[in-house]
């Protein structure tokens, strides 16, 4: 961290570990021979105490060489004892966990606006990735402090920022990531409000844009009203943006919502309202809209409606391999053949072709890098799930439930424990008596 930075997280940290001891600063200045006002100006950021006076002040608090630490990680490529950022609801403060030298973990509990402000101006770049380019963080974090500096090339950062969560997700899951995302919305909002006329709408663009991320966070989690509900926030603001892409784009996530609450006439509404969009939607949208309308229609058994839809939907993408618009809702410009493919995977077991499922789910999980860990535990627990449905032995179906099993709890993903739920309904009902099935119910109920 420069200096600046530094500044900022030694200042938040001393705040905290002076009000959890419950000192006043004039009383730390007394026990630390350190002057209050310097003490109060450390604590807003504007000064880093010399090293000695440091050591002092960690002992008083006994912060067992945390402020210590955070004071030697002032300069250029060094990278603060940052552990995660903890809490994943709205309207809570984040709670950023350190080390301490000594090993010990100290949460620092700090509100939204300092967590973003800290998070923005590249801080926290060793608690997530893509937050390193030291010139637009403090671009960025002069408009936090002035809305009315608000330019393109911060609004662009927080598009980068933002480019860099999806690629993260993938690896992560959502809990390491929805507080940052709800951190930002609260920053983009704030700008927003106060920000020129001009900037008024690429805002309200960017704001759709980590709202749909949010939405698809909590989906992960399990938390679908609150999905659905950042899902319709993110539609509203692409609607003042006037971007029709995403706000088409949004009713194929409310579409895709609704198939975890078994609203299967929702998801084929959802999706063919989608479809309708006037003149000039990006043709790997209207393909997605299409695979999600064919997924609605396989859950009602409308097989060969789906099936023709899925056919469209790739000539499509053969048609169209990359996106026509560049400013796009970004899982577009990474949705392809490959991707399709999975997805059709879920009609063809739906149709009483789990065979087929599997074979499809193997070569896509063969394709995946080692380092999605998130997507391949997702694709193996489908894969478990059709195994079960077509082979004659639970062996193999239990063993990979149980790889997947490991990955829901590293990432907190839902839909993965969704899936795993799915196969111990087929195991009990095809071999409730065998071993391999009474180990892996008994290993889902612990978790």
């Amino acid at each position: 961290m420069d200096e600046h930075h530094a500044a900022r997280m030694f200042g938040a940290a001393l705040h905290h570990l002076r009000t959890q001891a419950g000192l006043s600063q004039r009383d730390l200045a007394k026990t630390a021979l350190y002057d209050h006002t310097r003490i109060s100006r450390a604590e807003k950021g504007e000064i880093l105490p010399p090293a000695e006076q440091v050591e002092a002040l960690d002992a008083a608090l006994k912060a067992g060489g945390l402020l210590c630490s955070l004071r030697r990680h002032a300069g250029p490529g060094r990278a603060a004892p940052f552990l995660g950022a903890a809490g994943v609801y709205d309207g809570e403060p984040v709670m950023l966990d350190m080390q301490t030298p000594d090993g010990r973990s100290v949460r620092v509990t700090l509100s939204r606006r300092e967590f973003a402000q800290l998070l923005a101006s590249g801080a926290l770049a060793s608690v997530l990735p893509g937050l390193t380019d030291a010139d637009q963080a403090q671009r960025v974090a002069r408009a936090i402090d002035q809305p009315s500096r608000v330019d393109g090339e911060v609004i662009d950062y927080f598009r980068r920022v933002l480019a860099e969560h999806y690629s993260a997700d993938k690896m992560l899951g959502p809990r390491s990531l929805l507080r940052p995302v709800l951190a930002q919305i609260d920053v983009l909002d704030e700008l927003r409000r106060s920000a020129g006329a001009r900037h008024a709408e690429p805002l309200l663009q960017v704001l759709a844009q980590y709202a749909e991320m949010a939405g698809w966070l909590h989906q992960d989690l399990g938390q679908l009203e609150t999905a659905m509900h950042w899902s319709r926030r993110a539609a509203e603001w692409a609607q003042c943006a006037g971007d029709t892409q995403m706000a088409a784009y949004m009713l194929v996530r409310q579409s895709n919502i609704a198939v975890l609450t078994d609203d299967y006439a929702a998801v084929v509404h959802l999706a063919a309202a989608a479809r309708r969009h006037p003149a000039g939607l990006e043709p790997k949208l209207d393909a997605l809209a299409a695979q999600q309308q064919a997924r609605g229609l396989a859950m009602l058994g409308e097989y060969a409606e789906c099936f023709t839809l899925l056919d469209q939907a790739a000539d499509t993408l053969r048609d169209h391999p990359h996106v026509t618009h560049p400013d796009v809702p970004v899982y577009l410009h990474y949705y392809d053949l490959d991707t399709l493919q999975e997805q059709s995977a879920a009609c063809y077991r739906v149709a009483g072709r789990a065979d087929t499922a599997v074979g499809i789910l193997e070569e896509q999980i063969g394709k995946l890098p080692e380092n999605l860990a998130r997507d391949r535990g997702h694709l193996t627990a489908k894969l478990a799930v059709a195994v079960a449905q077509s082979e004659p032995d639970p062996a193999r179906a239990t063993h990979l439930g149980q790889e997947a099993l490991g990955v829901a709890q590293r990432t907190g993903s839902a839909r993965i424990r969704r899936e795993l739920r799915a196969l111990d309904g087929e195991l009990l009902q095809r071999w409730p008596d065998h071993a391999d099935t009474r180990s892996f119910h008994e290993e889902l109920l612990a978790v």
